[in-house]
């Protein structure tokens, strides 16, 4: 009786230890945390020309059902947006009109690396070699001038400082034209200080950013749109503004648009998805559209090609080193 009564409490023992074991791994197995659902989205921050932001964020969400959560507005405005979110960080994608503030950026650690597919074909300069700055397309800068104003105009940079052109000088805000501060930082690096003192003397002005500083030329209020966008001018001159466009054989600044991943994405598959759509051939289409300059080397500009664009060689590093100072101290100049 006894030893059949040890056999029962064995047996009892080893169904306790079996039951918990098996509790145990249970829980072991519900505390496995879940894998994170995607959100649906990506939050991406453009720079204009609007209408093809808008078209890039409708072909998105119609090619991937991703939605896309936009901000549009100047590098200005968009970089002071980044730096009251620093603490709570939303976007994904920033695209960027200049690249020495994305270069700033990736040396501040703020980016993700990802090669998106076709980066093989970006023009060698809009590549970063760390995969960082991807310059899906880019700008030039030149001088838009009103024809009704100034019926012919070839002056190089220079030549603008001529007395003859007083009070016909327009310059874009360059601390909210990314493409405009970085054209001054490769001016200055390059050639100085004493064409650019010359037009201040002239009464250049300061209308503000692209925009408003290509619309003081447009209706006359001024004939000479110094270091104007050149995809503005282009689309204004097809809806018949009595505007012209050159750039100016001293060179210009090409100025690639950086698109980047951030380090803390809240949604970085979707990002990267956003980073491969901006080099597909249905972008870079709509890129030309727009009149900029593609970041794929296979896609023929709208506008002037680039390769017919004189350039001042873009010393990135120097530049950036010098570009908000330059900014600040042409707006002073103008004031």
């Amino acid at each position: 009786m006894n030893h059949r009564m040890k056999r029962f409490a064995l047996l009892g023992t080893a169904a306790c230890l079996a039951l918990s074991l098996s509790a145990c791994g249970g829980a072991e197995k519900s505390a496995t945390p879940a894998a994170p659902k995607e959100s649906g989205k990506v939050t991406v921050y453009m720079p204009s020309p609007a209408g093809l932001a808008n078209k890039i964020a409708k072909g998105f969400e119609a090619k991937t059902g991703i939605k896309v959560e936009q901000f549009q507005g100047t590098t200005g405005e968009i970089l002071a947006r980044l730096e009251a979110e620093k603490a709570n960080p939303a976007a994904d994608v920033v695209i960027l009109a200049s690249w020495s503030d994305g270069l700033s950026m990736k040396h501040q650690g703020a980016l993700a690396s990802y090669k998106p597919q076709n980066a093989d074909k970006l023009v060698k300069e809009f590549a970063d070699n760390d995969n960082q700055l991807v310059g899906y397309s880019a700008s030039a800068v030149g001088v838009i001038y009103n024809t009704t104003v100034v019926p012919q105009l070839d002056a190089d940079w220079a030549e603008l400082a001529d007395p003859k052109y007083q009070g016909l000088l327009a310059i874009p805000d360059p601390e909210k034209s990314g493409a405009c501060k970085d054209f001054l930082a490769g001016f200055v690096n390059r050639y100085g200080w004493d064409a650019l003192e010359g037009m201040a003397k002239n009464g250049m002005t300061v209308p503000g950013a692209n925009k408003a500083a290509l619309e003081a030329v447009t209706t006359g209020e001024k004939g000479i749109l110094v270091a104007g966008v050149d995809y503005n001018a282009y689309s204004s001159m097809k809806k018949g503004e009595p505007l012209a466009i050159y750039y100016p054989k001293g060179g210009t600044i090409v100025n690639p648009r950086p698109a980047m991943i951030m380090k803390d994405a809240p949604d970085m598959d979707n990002a990267k998805q956003f980073m491969d759509y901006l080099l597909s051939d249905e972008v870079q289409q709509m890129v030309a559209d727009a009149y900029l300059i593609p970041g794929r080397s296979d896609v023929q500009a709208k506008g002037t090609p680039l390769a017919d664009i004189p350039q001042i060689p873009a010393e990135w590093d120097k530049m950036m080193g010098i570009a908000s100072d330059t900014a600040a101290k042409l707006n002073a100049l103008c004031r």
